[in-house]
């Protein structure tokens, strides 16, 4: 019997698929996670889709990973067309991730409208944002 010993960390870790080699590592993540609209916008601007789009790719070198959608919006208007206008904001940023590269599946959408304001409900420029949420990224670095 012949048995095969291999003792080369960094190509055990490639076969795992837990890392690259330094010539073919993946781009870092993109720093920016939150992104604001204008009053009763859903479309991002081309500086946020871009980043959208920087996302998605990340997400495609690191199949393993997942990404939550939290859309929100202010205090005008109706609940039911708040969460509407979340709804909106969440699918077409779910759109510039796929055409960045990433899966469907990574993908979760929270719709939360204006039910979670991030600072006083007065606020309307603050409160009206998406922001993208990486649950499991700590247990993929510890790896």
């Amino acid at each position: 019997m012949t048995v095969l010993v291999m003792d080369h960390p960094d190509l055990m870790k490639r076969l795992a698929g837990l890392a690259t080699t330094p010539n073919q590592r993946a781009p870092a993540r993109p720093h920016r996670m939150r992104f604001h609209f204008g009053f009763n916008q859903h479309c991002t601007s081309g500086e946020d889709s871009d980043f959208l789009r920087r996302h998605g790719a990340w997400l495609r070198d690191n199949p393993g990973l997942r990404v939550r959608l939290h859309s929100h919006t202010d205090n005008f208007g109706t609940r039911a067309y708040n969460l509407f206008l979340s709804r909106k904001r969440a699918n077409i940023a779910r759109q510039l991730l796929i055409e960045g590269g990433a899966r469907a599946s990574q993908i979760t959408l929270c719709c939360h409208g204006s039910d979670q304001p991030l600072a006083r409900p007065e606020d309307h420029g603050a409160n009206r944002r998406l922001e993208l949420e990486y649950p499991d990224q700590p247990l993929a670095r510890a790896l």
